[in-house]
């Protein structure tokens, strides 16, 4: 029988999850790196034991850290980022006159085709990669030096490259988003990158259909159809079809369409789920009810699903990386909370339950399926 391993990074460590493939008991392990960020932990799609976190502080600066033992061990890697060559340290670019900061890795993406190639997303907004399982990185500039980056604009929680998608089908794509200048596309392995912000509507920007200056908080994709995109933007569910060439809307019957976490079902590539958030300054549920709306169309037509959330005096937000499906045949969906709650799904959303409460606010849940 599969198992499933949730991974889950908070203000306050890195914690580990593990069930069979029922899913209806959990053991949990950790605190890891207790007392840390942790912004975010994935697991490697080719090496189940491979994990990679980011552990940050404002005290200690930024460190990767990865475990070939499925969490049991860590180690340190990739101490040096790199600038166009020229060595940094772990916490700040070094050695060449420039506005950037590295603050931060926001996002850890392995590939889907090889154990040792993995990519970051950081903050402020840039693109690294390494070849060797973290132990060295280099950035991809040519997403930096793109001529829209004096019209970046940090967001409310920094200038932060959070998204990064790669197409299973094209090595030499990539879907990247930054919070807040929008989403771009390579189709050259990361050389050259393209605005893909063509249907946004952002009304707190000058030109509020401007290439690049618009908050994109997510995007999710169906492996099985890289070039159909679902983004959760800072107001707005939009849908593209043609690898970002256009969006539209899809907010249709929300009772909000500002939120952070966006996903799509394991099997069903047009059911997709988002956790709607009462505002952009209030970031709580409508009602204080906690609910996850499904849409199986695609977007447009929405339910709430409810069993098993609380619908009463509940004020927690969920993060933009904080939401996960697993690829067992019942799809299982999972997100946690500010409030230390994870939340799990063994039947596509129908029924929840909190399969641990109390953690540190979380930040980011990731989700394997193992042998």
């Amino acid at each position: 029988m599969s198992k499933v391993r949730v991974l889950a990074g908070t203000r306050k460590g890195a914690f580990i999850l593990e069930s069979d493939g029922k899913r209806d008991k959990w053991n949990v392990s950790g605190p890891f790196f207790g007392g840390w960020e942790i912004y975010h932990l994935k697991g490697s799609p080719v090496n189940p034991d491979r994990i990679y976190a980011s552990q940050s502080s404002g005290w200690f600066g930024q460190q990767v850290q990865r475990s070939d033992e499925g969490g049991k061990t860590w180690s340190p890697v990739g101490n040096q980022f790199a600038y166009d060559g020229v060595p940094g340290t772990h916490q700040w670019y070094d050695g060449t006159p420039h506005p950037w900061e590295f603050k931060r890795v926001w996002h850890l993406e392995p590939s889907p085709t090889d154990a040792e190639t993995v990519f970051a997303g950081i903050e402020d907004a840039a693109l690294f990669k390494s070849t060797d399982g973290g132990q060295a990185w280099a950035e991809l500039s040519g997403l930096r030096q793109h001529g829209t980056g004096p019209k970046w604009q940090p967001g409310a929680g920094g200038m932060c490259l959070h998204t990064v998608l790669l197409d299973p089908s094209n090595p030499d794509r990539m879907y990247i988003a930054i919070s807040a200048a929008g989403a771009f596309r390579t189709d050259d392995g990361g050389k050259s990158w393209k605005p893909i912000n063509r249907g946004l509507y952002s009304k707190f920007l000058p030109d509020p259909t401007a290439e690049v200056g618009h908050c994109v908080h997510h995007v999710a994709m169906h492996k099985s159809r890289p070039e159909v995109l679902f983004m959760q933007k800072h107001w707005d569910i939009m849908r593209s079809d043609n690898a970002g060439e256009q969006w539209t809307r899809v907010s249709g019957n929300l009772p909000t369409d500002f939120g952070f976490v966006i996903d799509v079902h394991a099997h069903e590539p047009e059911t997709i789920y988002v956790v709607p958030i009462h505002s952009d300054s209030e970031h709580y549920p409508p009602n204080g009810q906690l609910r996850v709306f499904r849409s199986r169309t695609g977007g447009n037509e929405w339910e709430p699903l409810t069993k098993g959330l609380p619908q009463e005096n509940c004020f927690v937000n969920v993060l933009r990386d904080a939401m996960a499906v697993d690829s067992l045949d019942e799809c299982g969906v999972y997100f946690g909370t500010t409030g230390g709650q994870v939340y799990a799904s063994n039947d596509s959303g129908d029924n929840w339950t909190a399969i641990v409460r109390d953690l540190p606010p979380v930040l980011s849940i990731e989700v394997q399926t193992l042998p």
